[in-house]
């Protein structure tokens, strides 16, 4: 593992794993090793599923056709997209599989920061990326969520706590 990306795996349980309680139905979308759901689950009794384009995740396939992959609008309490929105909009699909109150935990880089994301990824510090970031936003624009909590780590990403409003 990268150095760097060792560093926020630890910051990211630090900072995420206080929003989840003991019961949640958590969907993580792009979960890649699944690193974030083995620490999420050493400490909390979860029903957690994952959906990647890749294995190992337990749902192979694109979070935006979710209704063809089997998942239900409402039923989760908490969703995980680390890395994910940069590369896809799918911030309408968690709202529809959030549950009212439920919390949307979110990560991605910071728009005009990527530049120099590439220049790190070049020097070997972080994960190389899967794909474009073609769809890079400023988190406080996204609309539609309560936003909870948010920082920005280094300048460069964007770390936040999302709910969908309770209805």
């Amino acid at each position: 593992m990268r150095p760097v990306q060792a560093w926020a795996r630890k910051g990211r349980i630090r900072y995420f794993l206080p929003s989840l309680q003991a019961s949640n139905r958590v969907l993580e979308i792009g979960s890649g090793d699944a690193w974030f759901r083995a620490a999420v689950e050493s400490a909390l009794p979860v029903e957690y599923v994952t959906i990647d384009i890749e294995k190992p995740a337990n749902i192979r396939g694109d979070i935006r056709n979710w209704r063809q992959l089997g998942l239900q609008a409402g039923y989760f309490d908490v969703i995980v997209a680390f890395e994910v929105v940069e590369h896809v909009d799918c911030f309408q699909d968690c709202l529809a599989l959030l549950k009212p109150g439920g919390a949307l935990l979110i990560t991605t880089p910071v728009p005009h920061m990527d530049w120099l994301l590439k220049i790190v990824e070049a020097l070997h510090l972080t994960q190389q990326r899967t794909s474009p970031h073609s769809n890079l936003v400023y988190l406080e624009k996204v609309q539609g969520f309560v936003h909870e909590k948010a920082r920005t780590p280094f300048g460069i990403g964007q770390w936040a706590v999302f709910r969908k409003p309770a209805q």
